[in-house]
């Protein structure tokens, strides 16, 4: 391999690593604004993380039927806006994500994460969410954007209060 390959190579894998960090700070930057959805949310930032065409989409029976399809950025930007009302939707919403992986292809890339999801309503109930996602990116004129997003429930149910003194069941220590 000449000198030049070898720039060319490491150059490339930069570019990887570089594109691998701005998917995952994307994805970041999502879920913290979400996780704030209110009536003083930016509502434009969250909409420029998505690509002008993205799809935003709920993923089988149970997503497909609660949340269903948005199509290009407008439409999406108008979906956020109804979770930004007085009261807020959300008294709390926690995202968690785990199993990250991404895949950097060029221009586009493919990541997926398993995410948990603690809300209580401002109507004071409360529920517990997980879903797989499975994300498309797009660089966009230079910036890592969302182009497909799917969120698919892998289970769901609702919780009476996030916290209680009950005991923790441990097991006992051992005799000494």
């Amino acid at each position: 391999m000449s000198p030049q390959e070898r720039i060319e190579a490491l150059e490339q894998r930069l570019d990887q690593l570089h594109s691998e960090n701005a998917v995952r700070a994307c994805m970041n930057r999502y879920m913290v604004l979400c996780d704030e959805l209110g009536v003083g949310s930016p509502l434009a930032e969250l909409a420029e993380l998505f690509t002008d065409d993205a799809l935003w989409e709920g993923k089988g029976a149970k997503y497909r039927d609660s949340f269903g399809g948005y199509r290009g950025r407008d439409a999406i930007r108008a979906m956020f806006a109804t979770y930004m009302v007085e009261p807020a939707h959300f008294a709390l919403n926690v995202h968690f994500l785990t199993s990250e992986l991404i895949r950097v292809n060029g221009d586009e890339a493919e990541a997926s994460w398993v995410m948990l999801q603690a809300s209580t309503f401002a109507s004071g109930a409360s529920h517990l969410n997980s879903a797989r996602l499975s994300v498309r990116f797009a660089r966009e004129q230079g910036q890592w954007r969302m182009a497909h997003f799917q969120t698919e429930n892998l289970f769901s149910r609702p919780v009476d209060h996030w916290n209680s003194d009950e005991h923790l069941p441990v097991p006992a220590p051992a005799e000494q």
